[in-house]
């Protein structure tokens, strides 16, 4: 049998029997019965009457006492402990509880009935007087939780407007632009602000390729970064669409902190959320770093949602109305170009005729040289014509076929050597790769022929062009290394889009859009190194298998 908690050392201590003596307590104790309690049991409830009849002295432990608003919020309004009661209105008034009281921890009470507490209050003027003087403090404490609560709500619907005003504000910024490397950077700079982080990255996601991607600044260039999709704390949102919110980064196993290493930054906490377009799609990924003040909480996250609602339209919008832009010029241009095929079908195929009769009925070895130089200057002319046409109707059809790469990129070098001399321009070759590879053969001499074309207009004053091959892992690495005049950083953001030229008055600006589609429909990348003064060099990555 465990010991009684039910002593008149207990019975003094307690605030309702505060200054009453002994022999006093000794009757009381008669009235009173012991009862214990399992921490988190419910003594009663809200507007019940279970134990409506007894008044509590809390003799060991302590208890909470709660209420429910209309919306369903849960509001504490005071934890008892050893010496004090509760109960006390319900007998008063006669009425159900007004709330609801749970044991904090083991409990022990000692319940006084109702008949018992009215006869005690009618003959004892310090017991009457202990319950006025603690009714009164409560009372005071009760307005002094309501204002605090006020202040609380006044704050809290304060924060919300200035969080809603944030978001407006972000939501002009990222509508403010149709440019999608300028409207990135401005949706990134916002979630920055916004929530007071450090630094962050904005990854979009590319299904093609099953990789997310970013633009970084890596000293004074700009480099893309790019990750398969589940790879890194990024890459997982990106496939689960989950968001990750890490207080202390190197006490959580998700954190790699080589990239700490490698990168000399102290990454304390992160915040990688998804931005999902209106078809609750994950397009891309916030990754935010170290927010100042401490660990990103949950009105960040709630921001960064209600932000990336507002980004993805505007990226979605900068994206249709480039492309809406890039087909009407697209258009024209292929209206342009079958009107060329049309028109010089004819006389083409004719001079290409005149030539092979050319080359059987000329005896020398130079006249022969120069009949097969024609018929490859008219095949490339309207092969040329028909890759701008195909381009701009948005034909990709592949004739895709297993090729001894090494002789294959020799005979395309060995043509394009030989408009490279007659511009001063030395070919090197370093081609180390000599196994097979998967490729259309026409679309990649294409690619070729505008690489090795753009090096050359780079080199108006001559110059050498770099042509080299190896395997790296699973990829063909092919680069084309120019020494001429290199291109800006502006430039090379842009150069895969169609219509952009940079140092020449000719040419359509589709050959690097095009060299781009050709390799993106190869399932490979491009890289490019570029420095002004130094040259450009151009790097295809084409998977090995």
């Amino acid at each position: 049998m465990e010991p009684t908690q039910l002593t008149i050392e207990n019975l003094r201590a307690n605030t309702l029997l505060k200054y009453i003596g002994d022999p006093e307590l000794r009757q009381i104790m008669k009235l009173l019965r012991e009862e214990t309690f399992a921490p988190d049991s419910v003594i009663f409830t809200e507007n019940s009457s279970g134990g409506a009849d007894r008044l509590f002295l809390i003799l060991e432990g302590r208890v909470k006492i709660t209420k429910t608003t209309k919306y369903g919020a849960e509001t504490t309004l005071g934890t008892l402990g050893r010496g004090d009661f509760f109960g006390e209105m319900e007998l008063i008034d006669d009425q159900p509880r007004s709330a609801r009281t749970v044991a904090l921890e083991q409990l022990s009470l000692a319940g006084i009935a109702k008949r018992d507490f009215d006869a005690l209050v009618k003959t004892n003027q310090i017991v009457a007087h202990n319950m006025l003087k603690t009714l009164t403090h409560r009372l005071r404490l009760a307005d002094q939780t309501i204002v605090s609560e006020l202040d609380r709500t006044v704050e809290l619907t304060r924060n919300q407007v200035d969080r809603l005003n944030l978001l407006i504000d972000a939501a002009k910024s990222v509508n403010s632009t149709l440019d999608l490397d300028k409207l990135l950077e401005i949706i990134l700079e916002t979630a920055i602000k916004s929530i007071n982080a450090d630094r962050g990255t904005l990854y979009l996601v590319d299904d093609f390729k099953s990789e997310i991607w970013s633009k970084a600044l890596h000293g004074t260039e700009i480099i893309e970064i790019r990750l398969p999709i589940g790879k890194g704390l990024s890459g997982y949102v990106a496939k689960t669409g989950e968001a990750i919110n890490i207080p202390d980064a190197y006490n959580d196993p998700r954190f790699n902190p080589e990239i700490d290493k490698k990168s000399g930054y102290r990454t304390n906490n992160v915040l990688c959320m998804p931005m999902r377009n209106r078809n609750d799609k994950v397009i891309g990924v916030f990754q935010l770093l170290n927010k100042r003040g401490g660990p990103f909480i949950a009105q960040d996250e709630e921001f960064i949602n209600a932000l990336s609602i507002h980004a993805s339209i505007a990226i979605e919008n900068a994206r249709l109305a480039q492309e809406m832009v890039n087909n009407e010029r697209l258009s024209a241009v292929g209206r342009m170009a079958s009107t060329i095929i049309h028109d010089i079908k004819n006389p083409m195929g004719t001079l290409r005729v005149y030539a092979q009769v050319m080359k059987k009925k000329l005896g020398s070895e130079e006249d022969v040289k120069l009949a097969d130089e024609m018929i490859r200057q008219v095949d490339r002319f309207v092969a040329m014509t028909q890759e701008i046409l195909d381009f701009s109707r948005g034909v990709s059809a592949m004739n895709v076929e297993e090729v001894d790469f090494n002789d294959t990129m020799e005979g395309i070098l060995s043509f394009i050597e030989k408009d490279l001399n007659r511009r001063k321009i030395k070919l090197e070759k370093n081609l180390l790769y000599r196994g097979k590879l998967k490729i259309d053969q026409d679309k990649m001499t294409r690619v070729f022929y505008n690489i090795a074309g753009n090096a050359a207009d780079a080199m108006p004053n001559g110059g050498t062009l770099t042509a080299s091959s190896d395997q790296v892992g699973g990829l063909i690495k092919i680069e084309f290394t120019d020494t001429g005049t290199g291109m800006p950083e502006e430039v090379k953001r842009k150069i895969f889009e169609p219509f952009v030229t940079y140092g020449k008055k000719h040419g359509t600006g589709l050959g690097m859009a095009i060299v781009k589609k050709v390799i993106d429909d190869h399932k490979g990348r491009i890289e490019i190194d570029t420095e002004m003064g130094k040259g450009t060099t151009i790097r295809l990555l084409l998977p090995a298998h």
